[in-house]
């Protein structure tokens, strides 16, 4: 496969550039631990309006901010009450709107998250719903269903919450007596809409509305493959979903794709249709990118069809061990799915939903889920898992297509695998009934200046959650002009992402001249990444050597667990 010729999209005037998304860098925030403006210990708008140059600085091309609308923040603001307004705790519209002024002036798009699986059970739509009784056209909204059982005291079927326990919770009629189960497949306080209704699919369409005219340049989409649920609501039985890994002539594949009754079903694809008509019709487009966690790659691509969504995260590539053929083949497999459907891939590393991936590598043993860390996990080497992350980057940013940063990643935060129990805050952490620590340790406050806590996150003394005493080294004030850090290589791999034309969209054409254990390709024109997941040295190939995530040893070789972009000659 050869890379298409031409300048790298995000080098183009971004007012002429309507595909600036297809080479896309987006940085995400999340709103709650970026900085602080007021004090209070929780991020904020003003905070990241204070925080933007950082972010321009870094070289990215857009911002993603996760929820910032009014919310009970049961689920961390993914319980929305208001899709049309600001949480009081980030600031006001007024200062929503500034913010998305000033990004466009340091050259940055914005997106925003949009949750549409479920809302608050604070909504006024859900208020409606219970006070209207069993039968109510504001019932039709959620999903309501009786009860299984002689008296109803049984879940209407047998699906499970994604934070543990039924997803189903029974209501309690005005009268007092117990009435109808409405279905929740994250926290009770998360119910799920019924997007068969009209007024859902209408509702939604203004929300997309309000922020386009403001300004905003797309969305991320929260669980994107869930909204539609299978008539009926059937048991789910003993089907697995991810699809079980099964062996096929010695290597591990996914079972076949099997219809599940609320992941991914088909009638999904005509809400998309009906969004990207509503985005294509503004001047430039905005544009969407899908969170759909989908393991069978075909599945996956039928999401960024030339009519529905533009982008979608790549999670087979996040949850991919450290080891060289496994990768090598979730490239392929990504380059090749999105690339039938004439779709870009979109690459990330970490997330606010899972363990930063400077600990995922810290494992020595790299078998298995890792999304989620036992503290209690032997074996475990930051300093190796410092050194692939920054081999890592390079691999990410040299692929064809865009890529996300999660905030703190750029300067190798690690997880915080030790939060006391007494501050966990995830649902997951109650619903599992403390048998899951949740997603908090990858939600600590990010650290910006000083010695210790609260690290210049803002101008009171405290953070939400508790900031470790050793991230003096990890703030963005300590790495920036240090060439060995994390932050300088991350400055020095966008610089050269933007201006290198064989980066951003295109393809690649993998080198056949390494073992396993290296993964090593080529775009044109004239560039050369190699990364070396194995554990012994491996020859460097011909060509100067641009940027490297390690000192090389100046015997002509690359160290294991590095990664180096080449300039080649011919």
């Amino acid at each position: 496969m050869q890379t298409q010729a031409g300048q790298n999209p995000a080098t183009q005037d971004p007012a002429a550039n309507t595909t600036w998304w297809r080479s896309a860098v987006v940085y995400q925030v999340y709103i709650r631990s970026f900085a602080d403006g007021d004090g209070d210990g929780l991020g904020d708008v003003a905070g990241i309006r204070a925080r933007l140059g950082h972010i321009a600085d870094l070289g990215v091309d857009a911002v993603w901010i996760n929820p910032w609308y009014p919310s009970p923040m049961a689920d961390a603001g993914y319980d929305v009450s208001d899709y049309r307004d600001v949480e009081p705790r980030f600031g006001t519209l007024a200062d929503a709107e500034a913010l998305i002024v000033e990004a466009h002036e340091h050259g940055l798009r914005v997106l925003l998250d949009i949750v549409p699986n479920h809302t608050s059970d604070e909504h006024v739509w859900f208020q409606e719903a219970l006070a209207a009784g069993p039968g109510s056209p504001a019932r039709g909204r959620y999903l309501f269903r009786p009860g299984r059982g002689e008296a109803g005291e049984l879940p209407p079927n047998d699906w499970r919450s994604m934070f543990g326990g039924p997803a189903w919770t029974r209501t309690t009629d005005p009268d007092g007596t117990p009435g109808e189960w409405y279905l929740h497949l994250f926290d009770t306080k998360q119910p799920d809409l019924n997007w068969e209704h009209p007024d859902v699919r209408a509702d939604f369409l203004r929300t997309l509305r309000f922020w386009f005219d403001r300004g905003v340049d797309g969305f991320r989409i929260d669980v994107a493959n869930s909204l539609v649920k299978q008539p009926g609501l059937p048991d789910i039985g003993d089907l697995v979903y991810p699809p079980a890994m099964v062996e096929v002539d010695g290597e591990l594949v996914r079972a076949p794709y099997t219809p599940h009754p609320h992941w991914d079903r088909e009638e999904v694809h005509e809400v998309y249709r009906e969004w990207r008509a509503l985005a294509d019709s503004y001047d430039p487009p905005r544009v969407f990118v899908a969170e759909a966690w989908v393991d069978h790659p075909d599945r996956l691509s039928r999401y960024v069809r030339r009519d529905e969504l533009h982008t979608t995260f790549n999670f087979n590539y996040l949850v991919t061990p450290w080891r060289g053929p496994e990768m090598r083949k979730t490239i392929t497999e990504t380059v090749a799915e999105h690339a039938a459907v004439g779709a870009p891939a979109t690459w990330v590393l970490s997330n606010h939903d899972v363990s930063r991936h400077v600990s995922r590598y810290a494992r020595v043993d790299q078998s298995g889920d890792n999304r989620h860390l036992d503290p209690r996990d032997a074996d475990v080497d930051l300093a190796l898992g410092v050194r692939r992350a920054r081999a890592a980057a390079l691999l990410t940013l040299a692929l064809p297509g865009g890529a996300y940063v999660y905030q703190g990643e750029e300067l190798g935060l690690p997880e915080v695998e030790d939060l006391p129990e007494d501050v966990l805050q995830d649902p997951t952490w109650e619903r599992s009934g403390h048998a899951d620590r949740g997603r908090d340790g990858c939600r600590v406050p990010v650290p910006w200046s000083g010695d210790a806590p609260p690290y210049g996150f803002g101008p009171g003394p405290t953070t939400w959650l508790p900031q470790p005493d050793d991230w003096g080294p990890l703030t963005v004030e300590a790495e920036t002009g240090d060439p060995a850090s994390m932050l300088e290589l991350y400055r020095a791999a966008l610089r050269l992402r933007r201006e290198n034309p064989a980066l951003g969209d295109g393809t690649l054409s993998f080198r056949d001249d390494f073992d396993s254990d290296v993964v090593a390709f080529d775009r044109d024109p004239g560039f050369t990444c190699v990364v070396n997941m194995g554990g012994a040295p491996v020859p460097l190939p011909a060509g100067e050597v641009l940027l490297v995530s390690t000192e090389l040893p100046g015997d002509g070789t690359l160290p294991a667990d590095a990664a180096v972009w080449l300039s080649r000659t011919s």
